[in-house]
């Protein structure tokens, strides 16, 4: 009998047993996709909840992601790039539709193709363009004219973004990595597009890796991982993990 019970006990999770260092707590936002909407309910309630909790030093991710598909992706770099001067201790990884924007700001035919085909249709109405133009304009005319519609400041602040964030025993990054390969020898491309590969294998990573990219209805705990894209540009839920000692829980938009 007490053999049967020692096989039945459950091995602890990673996540169970991963932690954020002493003093820190950890914000870390899904996939906005032009919700600025969303994006601010968020953001006020991340706030209220750090103001209510005990001091420590805060900070907020964002795991990208941050433009196309919903209608104002222009509105939500603003306003991210005014939080990271009113709050100074906020962060952003490059997602793969940060990639493509940044292909497409270059005014190349093919990438303002593929960024269209992708979402990039909503972040390029998001600009200073009618309906009527863009949907009077070629291909060739529309990536001339993308070439000189996103601002430069919009375009440098994407280029800030970094490929991965690792504090404690978590790793933030967008996609996911290659299993088998350290947090520091990832290809920009794994981070970034990463799919099956990273989300079938079940054995533990050298850190609890947390990401976005992949949409499911709920937050997903997979021992080795946490997904928090919850589709926020046609669900109207935005979710954050929030991280402090070896305690986690999560705010979000949901009715």
């Amino acid at each position: 009998m007490l053999n049967r019970l020692l096989r039945r006990k459950k091995a602890p999770s990673p996540i169970d047993q991963a932690t954020i260092p002493d003093g820190r707590r950890v914000y870390a936002i899904g996939d906005v996709h032009g919700r600025n909407d969303l994006l601010l309910q968020l953001l006020d309630q991340i706030i209220k909840d750090d103001s209510e909790r005990d001091n420590a030093e805060s900070e907020i991710i964002f795991l990208g992601d941050l433009v196309d598909r919903g209608p104002d992706s222009a509105g939500v770099l603003d306003t991210a790039m005014r939080i990271r001067e009113e709050l100074g201790s906020v962060r952003f990884l490059m997602g793969n539709h940060e990639e493509v924007y940044l292909a497409a700001a270059t005014g190349e035919e093919k990438s303002v193709r593929f960024f269209n085909r992708i979402g990039g249709r909503e972040t390029i109405l998001s600009y200073d363009i009618s309906m009527k133009e863009y949907i009077e304009l070629d291909m060739v005319q529309l990536a001339e004219r993308v070439r000189n519609l996103f601002p430069k400041e919009h375009i440098d602040f994407i280029a800030s973004f970094e490929d991965h964030i690792t504090i404690g025993d978590y790793a933030f990054v967008h996609a996911g990595i290659r299993p088998g390969l350290p947090i520091s020898e990832q290809r920009q491309k794994d981070l970034r597009w990463i799919r099956e590969d990273f989300l079938t294998v079940q054995e533990a990573h050298e850190k609890v890796i947390v990401y976005g990219h992949t949409i499911s209805e709920e937050v997903v705990e997979a021992g080795n991982r946490i997904g928090i894209d919850t589709g926020a540009y046609y669900s109207g839920k935005l979710t954050a993990l929030a991280l402090q000692g070896t305690d986690r829980w999560y705010l979000d938009t949901a009715a």
